[in-house]
């Protein structure tokens, strides 16, 4: 007989809540010179749906090939990567185009915002081939309101602070309203007044939209606010304990 603690949530008539991105023992490999150079080596780890992860690792040890691939720009070698409940790891060019649109936000260190388009412009651009193509406009003055650019959606990049193109770029991310959003060192080329800025944004957009965050970094600072660490040593995961 099952005590009460063995008794499952599917048994209780409750639905089961699975982690909105599961990674099963991902590799990834790449010949050169004749051989396999392992990149990455059965990688294995579950994130929750509102989770702040901090991604970490030095030059060289997988971090931006696995960033890639959550990002569904790589593909792994073997093993298995599923997000939203969604198999990504097979998925053809345009299924993963629409996957980055409709499920994932990207957040680049170098803002990659088009010169010769005001930020309101900017941050419209995903909506043009997504459902709310109709409300692109509106939509983006909303998301440039949050992160507090109402009075600067008329300014083109250069006529912006780098804290306020980082700003630019994260209402571009958001505006399609994500689940997962995926920062490349979003600190990496802010002063540390503006990078602590940025972080605050951060967790006030995690906590008004119930985003799910993936930052990959180099500074502390993002590791001591992040719900966990997955830190990539040799191609291999040594993940944090969850902090309480």
């Amino acid at each position: 007989m099952k005590t009460g603690s063995d008794v499952t949530a599917s048994q209780l008539g409750r639905p089961q809540v699975r982690p909105l991105v599961q990674a099963v023992t991902i590799s990834r490999s790449l010949p050169l010179a004749g051989q396999q150079i392992h990149i990455l080596k059965d990688i294995s780890f579950d994130i929750e749906a509102g989770e702040m992860i901090a991604l970490v690792g030095s030059s060289g040890s997988g971090k931006s090939t696995l960033r890639g691939i959550l990002a569904g720009i790589d593909a792994p070698s073997s093993g298995r990567l599923v997000i939203d409940e969604e198999d990504v790891t097979g998925l053809n060019e345009n299924r993963l185009a629409l996957l980055r649109n409709r499920k994932l936000g990207i957040v680049f260190q170098s803002f990659n915002l088009i010169p010769t388009l005001t930020a309101q412009e900017n941050v419209e651009i995903p909506l043009y081939v997504s459902p709310y193509a109709r409300e692109a406009r509106d939509r983006a003055a909303r998301m440039l309101e949050l992160v507090g650019l109402t009075d600067r959606r008329r300014h083109r990049p250069h006529q912006l602070s780098g804290g306020q193109q980082q700003r630019v770029a994260i209402a571009r991310a958001l505006v399609t309203e994500p689940k997962l959003l995926l920062a490349d060192e979003p600190t990496g080329n802010l002063d540390s007044h503006t990078g602590e800025q940025v972080l605050d944004l951060f967790e006030s957009l995690r906590q008004q939209l119930g985003l799910t965050l993936v930052i990959a970094t180099h500074d502390n600072a993002i590791a001591a606010r992040a719900n966990r660490t997955l830190h990539i040593a040799d191609g291999r995961l040594v993940e944090s304990p969850l902090k309480v």
